[in-house]
């Protein structure tokens, strides 16, 4: 199965390249080719999204980080810094063909408290679910999109 297909998100310039039969893509965060999965074509799609759209800087994201939560080692996928270099967007991605589901809010909560962002925002490219995170409240607000530009939190 091909990761290359048209995703519900704005079209974007991504580097390709081949080596062997392998597809790369120069990560738009982590400066370096990273083998092409579907996932991972959902994540750099999103990654402009965040970046075009929204006005974060790219210098705000960070993709793929490890963190320790019940003695394990967890990775998210997608994280907006603030000027504070506070979390405020946990993005979460999946494949194009693994529908966005509670199951899949649930893994996000899970990175969130750890994280403590006030958006959390899921993805698989075709559907895309958003939140913002009240923590006095402990409740959730869906949201129709994300209600933020990176322009107002740098």
């Amino acid at each position: 199965m091909s990761p290359i297909i048209p995703l519900n998100l704005p079209k974007t310039s991504l580097q390709l390249s081949r080596k062997e039969e392998e597809i790369y893509v120069q990560c738009l965060i982590r400066r370096k080719k990273i083998k092409l999965t579907p996932e991972e074509w959902v994540r750099q799609h999103f990654i402009a999204y965040l970046h075009q759209e929204h006005r974060f800087p790219l210098s705000r994201i960070a993709v793929e980080k490890s963190i320790q939560y019940a003695g394990l080692t967890k990775r998210w996928d997608i994280v907006v810094y603030d000027k504070d270099f506070l979390p405020y967007v946990l993005v979460e991605c999946k494949a194009p063909h693994v529908p966005i589901s509670v199951d899949t809010l649930y893994q996000a909560l899970t990175y969130h408290k750890e994280m403590q962002g006030r958006f959390i925002a899921l993805s698989n490219g075709l559907s895309h679910a958003y939140y913002e995170v009240n923590t006095e409240k402990k409740c959730l607000s869906v949201l129709e999109k994300l209600p933020i530009e990176g322009s107002s939190i740098i």
